[in-house]
């Protein structure tokens, strides 16, 4: 009998240890006032990119580049991937605009005036001169050729709407209405990540690690089939906050004021 008692004491408390929250406390490296609407990210050469009254700019220093569209309305999706190709993304107007290093206007495409039916709610850069496309007429993702002006389905048409994407230059991220989070490569193979947690705000570092909000806090969870509870609290000085953003394991915490840039190590 004790040694059942005993067997059972460690079960629980094995499975409280993996449930609690595991807190990670990122060193604050600088902080600077935010004067924007919007900030869209860094690259690796130290500019800053942002949007102001529909105005995207790039800045380091007192070096400042300026992009406006006024008739494309406004700008609903920034991809930074290559410094050298920005992305900017009119999902109103149905179109994408491709800017060079100083925001000089390279292509601008009207996926309306494609030859093959195309309503683009998500875009990102691919690679071999491709974006990222899902299209919601036929509810696949695909791949659009921007110098052959083509356009190819990659994957089977997906069964709930995805109410967050992000994408890298070889897979396409998503999490549908059901909080279930999906990747899908260049080839078309479709990869079930895992349920995600619940959550206002969200970043994927990895197919198995993203950093969300939830009720104003910020947290850190790994897709980890073996030990899905475990969630670590991350904790940053400011009380509330309305952003966040994450490249290279530096984390930017924007408030109404404020952007705190803080060193992080996930586990």
């Amino acid at each position: 009998m004790q040694k059942i008692l005993f067997s059972l004491f460690l079960f629980c408390t094995f499975h409280a240890l993996s449930a609690q929250d595991l807190s990670i406390n990122p060193t604050l490296i600088s902080q600077c006032k935010n004067a924007t609407d919007e900030f869209s990210g860094y690259d690796s050469f130290g500019y800053s990119y942002q949007i102001t009254n529909n105005v995207f700019s790039k800045i380091k220093g007192k070096e400042i580049f300026e992009y406006k569209n006024v008739s494309l309305g406004k700008i609903t999706k920034v991809d930074l991937q290559n410094p050298l190709k920005i992305v900017l993304f009119y999902e109103d107007f149905n179109s994408v605009v491709l800017l060079d290093n100083q925001l000089n206007k390279m292509t601008e495409i009207n996926f309306s005036q494609n030859a093959a039916p195309i309503v683009v709610s998500a875009i990102g850069m691919s690679t071999q001169n491709q974006l990222w496309i899902y299209n919601t007429l036929n509810q696949q993702i695909g791949l659009f050729d921007y110098l052959k002006n083509e356009y190819k389905t990659v994957s089977i048409p997906l069964t709930e709407p995805i109410q967050y994407y992000q994408t890298d230059f070889n897979t396409f991220y998503w999490i549908d209405k059901k909080n279930n989070g999906y990747s899908c490569d260049i080839f078309g193979k479709i990869t079930l990540l895992g349920p995600i947690a619940d959550f206002d705000r969200i970043v994927i570092i990895s197919p198995s690690q993203y950093l969300f909000t939830k009720n104003r806090l910020l947290y850190f969870k790994g897709i980890n089939k073996s030990n899905p509870e475990v969630i670590s609290e991350i904790k940053i000085l400011e009380k509330t906050f309305d952003n966040f953003y994450y490249k290279d394991q530096i984390l930017s915490i924007f408030t109404a004021t404020d952007i705190s840039n803080y060193k992080i190590v996930t586990p």
